[in-house]
């Protein structure tokens, strides 16, 4: 697997489980199933993931200057991505920690770049 799968494949794993965890949180389902609502967004985001032509120069989709999701699903894995964040630190600190730590690198990079 390349370099740019990986990242592809990193991606669509931390969306999942943020979707997961919001719809958990909020949809009230305790189990691994995703309400209707989540699963539409869940399968929009990861065909955004694969058809993504930035994946070898980003990181996440926050840090890409070309924003590909439709308004309103766009305001739908924002409020995702706000409810979930935080609080991936105590499911998930392993992952929340290299997303953070990745992130900063492709700020820092893009800064240097401008």
């Amino acid at each position: 697997m390349n370099k740019t799968e990986e990242k592809r494949g990193r991606e669509k794993e931390t969306v999942t489980e943020m979707i997961r965890f919001y719809c958990k949180k909020n949809h009230k389902k305790h189990n691994d199933e995703l309400c209707p609502e989540c699963k539409s967004l869940l399968n929009y985001a990861i065909s955004r993931v694969n058809n993504c032509p930035f994946m070898e120069t980003k990181t996440f989709c926050s840090n890409c200057k070309v924003h590909c999701y439709k308004p309103e699903m766009r305001e739908k894995i924002r409020i995702v991505m706000r409810y979930s964040g935080p609080r991936m630190l105590f499911v998930h600190p392993v992952m929340c920690l290299k997303h953070l730590i990745e992130s900063k690198k492709e700020k820092k990079r893009l800064k240097l770049s401008a």
